[in-house]
Protein backbone atom coordinates (compact mmCIF):
# COMPACT_ATOMS: atom_id res chain seq x y z
CA UNK A 1 0.00 0.00 0.00
CA UNK A 2 1.59 2.91 -0.81
CA UNK A 3 2.41 5.53 1.94
CA UNK A 4 0.42 8.79 1.84
CA UNK A 5 1.51 12.02 1.44
CA UNK A 6 2.22 14.55 4.16
CA UNK A 7 0.10 17.41 5.07
CA UNK A 8 0.33 20.46 7.56
CA UNK A 9 -2.54 21.46 8.76
CA UNK A 10 -2.90 24.51 10.49
CA UNK A 11 -5.36 24.18 13.48
CA UNK A 12 -6.51 26.44 15.82
CA UNK A 13 -9.06 24.86 17.56
CA UNK A 14 -11.83 26.67 15.82
CA UNK A 15 -15.15 25.42 13.62
CA UNK A 16 -13.28 26.53 10.82
CA UNK A 17 -9.73 24.87 11.25
CA UNK A 18 -11.25 21.80 12.64
CA UNK A 19 -13.13 20.90 9.71
CA UNK A 20 -10.57 22.13 7.73
CA UNK A 21 -8.31 19.26 9.52
CA UNK A 22 -11.37 16.55 9.13
CA UNK A 23 -11.01 17.29 5.07
CA UNK A 24 -7.48 17.02 5.10
CA UNK A 25 -7.97 13.64 6.66
CA UNK A 26 -10.68 12.58 4.49
CA UNK A 27 -8.70 13.18 1.94
CA UNK A 28 -6.25 10.67 2.67
CA UNK A 29 -2.84 12.63 3.91
CA UNK A 30 -0.91 12.01 7.01
CA UNK A 31 -1.60 15.02 9.04
CA UNK A 32 0.53 17.38 10.95
CA UNK A 33 -1.05 19.59 12.92
CA UNK A 34 0.55 23.23 13.89
CA UNK A 35 -1.13 25.18 16.54
CA UNK A 36 0.56 28.74 17.87
CA UNK A 37 0.34 30.51 20.80
CA UNK A 38 0.94 34.22 20.76
CA UNK A 39 -0.65 35.63 23.58
CA UNK A 40 -3.99 35.42 22.20
CA UNK A 41 -6.84 36.40 25.00
CA UNK A 42 -8.36 33.57 23.90
CA UNK A 43 -6.18 31.04 24.50
CA UNK A 44 -8.49 28.73 25.59
CA UNK A 45 -8.54 27.58 21.60
CA UNK A 46 -4.73 26.12 22.60
CA UNK A 47 -6.73 23.18 24.80
CA UNK A 48 -9.65 22.94 22.32
CA UNK A 49 -6.76 22.51 19.15
CA UNK A 50 -5.27 19.66 21.77
CA UNK A 51 -8.73 17.87 22.35
CA UNK A 52 -9.72 18.42 18.13
CA UNK A 53 -6.13 16.39 17.72
CA UNK A 54 -6.85 13.82 20.06
CA UNK A 55 -10.34 12.74 18.66
CA UNK A 56 -9.23 12.72 15.58
CA UNK A 57 -6.17 10.26 15.88
CA UNK A 58 -3.69 12.97 14.64
CA UNK A 59 -0.14 11.34 15.71
CA UNK A 60 2.00 14.95 15.19
CA UNK A 61 0.89 18.03 16.66
CA UNK A 62 3.22 20.90 17.54
CA UNK A 63 2.39 23.92 19.27
CA UNK A 64 4.64 27.34 18.91
CA UNK A 65 4.92 29.97 20.86
CA UNK A 66 5.33 33.37 19.32
CA UNK A 67 6.17 36.59 20.99
CA UNK A 68 2.89 38.70 21.38
CA UNK A 69 4.85 41.72 20.80
CA UNK A 70 4.99 40.83 17.21
CA UNK A 71 1.46 41.57 17.36
CA UNK A 72 0.51 44.52 18.58
CA UNK A 73 -2.76 46.87 17.93
CA UNK A 74 -5.49 43.71 18.10
CA UNK A 75 -7.83 43.68 20.48
CA UNK A 76 -6.95 39.75 20.69
CA UNK A 77 -3.92 40.34 22.28
CA UNK A 78 -4.18 43.86 24.13
CA UNK A 79 -6.47 43.40 27.14
CA UNK A 80 -6.81 47.03 27.00
CA UNK A 81 -8.55 46.88 23.77
CA UNK A 82 -12.34 45.82 23.99
CA UNK A 83 -13.22 43.42 21.55
CA UNK A 84 -16.46 44.19 19.66
CA UNK A 85 -19.69 42.93 20.51
CA UNK A 86 -23.29 42.39 19.56
CA UNK A 87 -22.94 43.67 15.68
CA UNK A 88 -26.05 42.54 13.86
CA UNK A 89 -24.63 41.13 11.22
CA UNK A 90 -20.72 40.58 11.87
CA UNK A 91 -20.09 39.68 8.09
CA UNK A 92 -21.32 42.99 6.38
CA UNK A 93 -18.52 45.58 8.25
CA UNK A 94 -17.20 47.43 5.41
CA UNK A 95 -13.92 48.33 8.07
CA UNK A 96 -11.48 45.91 9.07
CA UNK A 97 -12.47 45.00 12.69
CA UNK A 98 -10.10 45.53 15.30
CA UNK A 99 -9.79 41.74 16.30
CA UNK A 100 -7.68 41.76 12.91
CA UNK A 101 -4.03 40.28 14.11
CA UNK A 102 -1.46 41.94 11.91
CA UNK A 103 -0.05 39.56 9.41
CA UNK A 104 -1.61 36.47 11.37
CA UNK A 105 -2.21 33.99 8.47
CA UNK A 106 1.14 35.08 6.33
CA UNK A 107 3.38 34.06 9.55
CA UNK A 108 1.31 30.94 10.27
CA UNK A 109 2.16 30.24 7.06
CA UNK A 110 5.50 30.76 6.90
CA UNK A 111 5.93 28.31 9.84
CA UNK A 112 3.73 26.14 8.13
CA UNK A 113 5.65 26.33 4.53
CA UNK A 114 9.03 25.68 7.01
CA UNK A 115 7.52 22.68 8.44
CA UNK A 116 6.29 21.05 5.00
CA UNK A 117 9.47 21.64 3.26
CA UNK A 118 11.09 20.30 6.37
CA UNK A 119 8.80 17.27 6.39
CA UNK A 120 9.23 16.74 2.49
CA UNK A 121 5.49 17.93 1.88
CA UNK A 122 4.10 20.02 -0.62
CA UNK A 123 0.54 20.66 1.08
CA UNK A 124 -0.47 22.98 3.23
CA UNK A 125 -4.06 23.37 4.52
CA UNK A 126 -5.27 26.54 6.21
CA UNK A 127 -8.95 26.94 7.53
CA UNK A 128 -9.81 30.70 6.28
CA UNK A 129 -13.21 31.39 5.15
CA UNK A 130 -14.01 34.66 2.49
CA UNK A 131 -17.99 34.10 2.90
CA UNK A 132 -19.09 34.29 6.17
CA UNK A 133 -15.90 35.78 7.62
CA UNK A 134 -15.48 39.58 9.76
CA UNK A 135 -13.45 41.13 6.83
CA UNK A 136 -10.05 39.67 7.35
CA UNK A 137 -7.76 40.63 4.61
CA UNK A 138 -5.93 37.38 5.11
CA UNK A 139 -8.49 35.16 4.62
CA UNK A 140 -9.10 35.82 0.79
CA UNK A 141 -8.88 34.06 -2.30
CA UNK A 142 -6.30 36.81 -3.60
CA UNK A 143 -3.86 36.09 -0.08
CA UNK A 144 -3.81 32.43 -0.55
CA UNK A 145 -3.13 32.42 -4.55
CA UNK A 146 -0.27 34.93 -3.70
CA UNK A 147 1.58 32.74 -0.56
CA UNK A 148 1.13 29.73 -3.16
CA UNK A 149 3.18 31.37 -5.88
CA UNK A 150 5.91 32.82 -3.16
CA UNK A 151 5.95 29.18 -1.76
CA UNK A 152 7.06 28.01 -4.92
CA UNK A 153 9.76 30.41 -5.66
CA UNK A 154 10.64 30.76 -2.01
CA UNK A 155 11.75 27.28 -1.13
CA UNK A 156 14.65 24.77 -2.19
CA UNK A 157 12.37 22.25 -2.52
CA UNK A 158 10.43 23.98 -5.12
CA UNK A 159 13.23 25.50 -7.21
CA UNK A 160 15.08 22.21 -7.48
CA UNK A 161 11.81 20.77 -8.78
CA UNK A 162 11.23 18.33 -6.30
CA UNK A 163 7.68 18.98 -5.98
CA UNK A 164 5.20 22.07 -6.24
CA UNK A 165 3.59 23.59 -3.09
CA UNK A 166 -0.41 23.48 -3.04
CA UNK A 167 -2.08 25.77 -0.19
CA UNK A 168 -4.98 24.09 0.21
CA UNK A 169 -8.34 26.22 1.79
CA UNK A 170 -11.16 24.06 1.29
CA UNK A 171 -13.98 25.69 3.47
CA UNK A 172 -12.61 29.26 1.59
CA UNK A 173 -16.33 29.85 -0.62
CA UNK A 174 -18.45 28.16 1.79
CA UNK A 175 -21.00 29.57 4.36
CA UNK A 176 -20.70 28.98 7.72
CA UNK A 177 -23.68 26.72 7.88
CA UNK A 178 -21.87 24.88 4.83
CA UNK A 179 -19.16 24.46 6.88
CA UNK A 180 -21.32 23.08 10.15
CA UNK A 181 -22.66 20.63 7.67
CA UNK A 182 -19.80 19.40 6.34
CA UNK A 183 -17.97 19.04 9.36
CA UNK A 184 -20.73 17.19 10.71
CA UNK A 185 -20.93 14.70 8.02
CA UNK A 186 -16.99 14.06 8.69
CA UNK A 187 -18.18 13.00 12.27
CA UNK A 188 -15.98 16.76 13.73
CA UNK A 189 -16.72 16.76 17.38
CA UNK A 190 -18.10 20.67 17.65
CA UNK A 191 -18.04 20.59 21.39
CA UNK A 192 -14.49 20.26 21.78
CA UNK A 193 -13.89 23.41 19.34
CA UNK A 194 -14.10 26.77 20.92
CA UNK A 195 -14.42 29.90 18.72
CA UNK A 196 -15.02 33.08 21.03
CA UNK A 197 -12.53 35.96 21.05
CA UNK A 198 -13.49 36.54 24.51
CA UNK A 199 -14.33 33.96 26.75
CA UNK A 200 -14.93 33.92 30.34
CA UNK A 201 -12.82 33.04 32.92
CA UNK A 202 -13.59 29.50 33.17
CA UNK A 203 -13.95 29.38 29.54
CA UNK A 204 -17.25 29.70 28.08
CA UNK A 205 -18.23 31.44 24.96
CA UNK A 206 -19.67 35.20 25.56
CA UNK A 207 -21.75 34.39 22.58
CA UNK A 208 -21.74 38.19 21.86
CA UNK A 209 -18.25 39.03 19.87
CA UNK A 210 -18.31 38.76 15.85
CA UNK A 211 -17.02 35.00 15.88
CA UNK A 212 -19.64 33.54 18.34
CA UNK A 213 -22.51 35.19 16.37
CA UNK A 214 -21.14 33.59 13.20
CA UNK A 215 -20.72 30.66 14.59
CA UNK A 216 -23.83 30.38 16.32
CA UNK A 217 -25.82 31.89 12.85
CA UNK A 218 -23.81 29.20 11.41
CA UNK A 219 -25.68 26.34 13.26
CA UNK A 220 -29.13 27.88 13.06
CA UNK A 221 -29.18 28.12 9.60
CA UNK A 222 -27.84 24.40 9.15
CA UNK A 223 -30.63 23.32 11.47
CA UNK A 224 -28.44 22.64 14.52
CA UNK A 225 -27.73 23.27 18.02
CA UNK A 226 -23.99 24.50 18.98
CA UNK A 227 -22.92 22.26 21.48
CA UNK A 228 -20.16 24.82 22.49
CA UNK A 229 -20.69 26.00 26.35
CA UNK A 230 -21.99 29.94 26.41
CA UNK A 231 -22.34 32.40 29.37
CA UNK A 232 -25.66 33.18 30.55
Amino acid sequence: MATPAKAVVLLSGGLDSATTLAIARRQGFECHALTFRYGQRHSREVRAAVNVVASMRIADHRIIDIDPAAFAGSALIDPAIAVPKDHDDPAAGAAIPITYVPARNTVFLSYALALAEALGSFDIFIGVNATDYSGYPDCRAEFIAAYEKMANLATAAAVESRGVYHIHAPIIHMSKAEVVRAGMELGVDYALTHSCYDPTPDGRACGRCDSCRLRLRGFAQAGLTDPAKYAP
